[in-house]
């Protein structure tokens, strides 16, 4: 007997199915949309009934005829009083209704890969806040993490981002090696290319680690709200200081907690000192605070690297001079000790008389010199006085005689900077890539923040006289002659610029070429 094949499912069928469903999932949909109201109130109506259900058979016996026969007066009001059904079932649906709409539900705590991670960096921290004698310890290897993290937030990415750490009172917190090493520890349990802060209550023995946001480097040179004395060095953390200034950026305006540097005869810190390496934006601070300065004082600019940063500021109203060889340098060091001395003459004789203070020894001066080391080293092979040398009088007495002194160097030659420079500069200024170590060398304090992982040009740390050390950011003031120089950067610095000085032998050719 010949054997018949099974007939053949056509594709056409299998199509045909396919759109069958997709056709009864949209009418679900549908239908489920057009009923949701009706979905919400029997929901709503199952959870009344079961709760009057408990609500009954938790009711004791002997009070259940009372609660039988108030619910059956209350159904006699009803019925009595107009409208009265009508209104009692507008209130049963409305309850209904109530009940039984979705709740999205709130997380209380952690999540497992939450927990995962406080569990770790719990047990990592074992080792460091534990002794054997501890009869009851706060850390011990299989514990209880949420009585040691009082309070904790995670980011998007789920990593840590702020943590409450409570550690007992035997552990040396007064000492900065073993502070180094809990935020060290903390630093890369958490997720590394981030900057923590770590703020250390001694007194109550807490911890708490937050991580920083990223300070903006788009902020140009612009006119700062200042008062005279007053130097915008940067910008830092909204919690750092107490005040603001109003900065544009773009088209943009905000308001930015400036770092205010503050000279004069009233200044604690009267003299500055900015170190870091080559491309860390020294230069660029230094430009910033010239163009500052030239709002209301003169400006002496020598440049050791000769590589032409200043040139945009030669010849200008305000700029007394910009030096690059040695012989200038110390020529015009040479004029401000002597300026410095006689300022400081002239005050003291109008003071002696009972006169005011001379006009001319109130207006400040400022020297800015960028890069002292290469003069020492040109100045000892010529058998020349070192130009630091000459800084002594400014450095000492420039205070009273309403002159400041600016002085920028790198780290490989910190070292050749001379007594007086590293006495009088009580305001301080890292930039650039430096390790914790370098900063507390210079500023003589640690910062109380990690490394940046990537560190753009401007980005630093600054210290006035005994006070906090602050993340600090420059504002972008780059050398409007150079190529790689933005349009918007170079026409922010143009725009701050004094007018050109024109030359007293220049004049009378100007002026016929001018009524030609």
């Amino acid at each position: 007997m010949a054997r018949r094949p099974l007939p053949r499912i056509l594709s056409s069928s299998s199509a045909s199915i396919t759109r069958s469903r997709e056709i009864a999932r949209t009418a679900a949909d549908s239908a489920t949309d057009v009923l949701h109201p009706l979905i919400t109130i029997s929901r709503g109506l199952r959870k009344l009934v079961a709760g009057g259900r408990q609500k009954w058979a938790s009711l004791p016996k002997e009070r259940r005829g009372p609660a039988l026969f108030l619910a059956a007066a209350c159904v006699l009001v009803v019925a009595l009083i107009p409208y009265g059904p009508l209104l009692a079932l507008i209130t049963v649906m409305a309850a209904a209704a109530w009940k039984g709409r979705e709740r999205v539900p709130v997380q209380t705590g952690p999540d497992e890969a939450e927990t995962g991670r406080l569990q770790s960096l719990y047990e990592a921290l074992v080792p460091y806040f534990s002794v054997p004698e501890d009869p009851a310890p706060l850390f011990a290897h299989g514990g209880e993490w949420d009585k040691a993290f009082s309070d904790y937030e995670f980011d998007e990415d789920g990593r840590i981002s702020t943590l409450h750490v409570k550690y007992p009172a035997y552990f040396p917190d007064g000492e900065a090696a073993s502070r180094a090493r809990i935020e060290q520890l903390l630093h890369a349990k958490s997720g590394r290319g981030r900057e923590y802060h770590f703020a250390w209550d001694e007194e109550g023995n807490h911890l708490v680690m937050s991580v920083l946001p990223a300070l903006s480097t788009s902020i140009a040179a612009q006119p700062f709200v200042t008062t005279p004395g007053e130097t915008v060095l940067g910008f830092t953390d909204a919690g750092a200081v107490q005040r603001t200034v109003p900065v544009t950026d773009g088209e943009e305006t905000f308001d930015a907690p400036p770092v205010v540097w503050r000279t004069g005869a009233r200044s604690t810190e009267p003299h500055l000192l900015v170190v870091g390496e080559p491309g860390s934006g020294t230069t660029s601070l230094m430009r910033s605070i010239a163009l500052q300065t030239l709002r209301y004082g003169d400006v002496l600019i020598i440049e050791g690297s000769g590589t032409g940063e200043y040139a945009c500021l030669t010849g200008r109203s305000g700029v007394l001079a910009v030096e690059c060889g040695l012989a200038g340098a110390l020529a015009t060091l040479e004029w401000a000790a002597h300026e410095t001395e006689r300022r400081l003459i002239s005050a003291n004789r109008a003071r002696q008389a009972g006169h005011a203070v001379p006009e001319d020894t109130r207006r400040p001066l400022w020297i800015l010199l960028d890069r002292p080391s290469i003069f020492g080293h040109l100045a000892a092979a010529d058998g020349r006085t070192d130009p630091q040398q000459l800084l002594q009088v400014p450095l000492r007495h420039g205070r009273a005689a309403n002159v400041t002194v600016v002085v920028a160097e790198q780290f490989d030659t910190l070292d050749t900077l001379s007594d007086p420079v590293r006495q009088h500069t009580r305001a301080r200024v890292v930039l650039g890539q430096a390790s914790p170590e370098q900063v507390e060398a210079v500023l003589g304090a640690p910062p109380h923040t990690t490394p940046a992982a990537a560190v753009p040009p401007g980005r630093g740390y600054a210290r006035l006289g005994t006070g906090p050390v602050l993340r600090l950011q420059v504002p972008a003031t780059p050398d409007p002659f150079d190529d790689a120089t933005s349009e918007a950067h170079r026409q922010a610095v143009l725009d701050l610029l004094p007018q050109r000085q024109v030359p007293l032998d220049s004049a009378p050719v100007e002026a016929a070429a001018a009524e030609n």
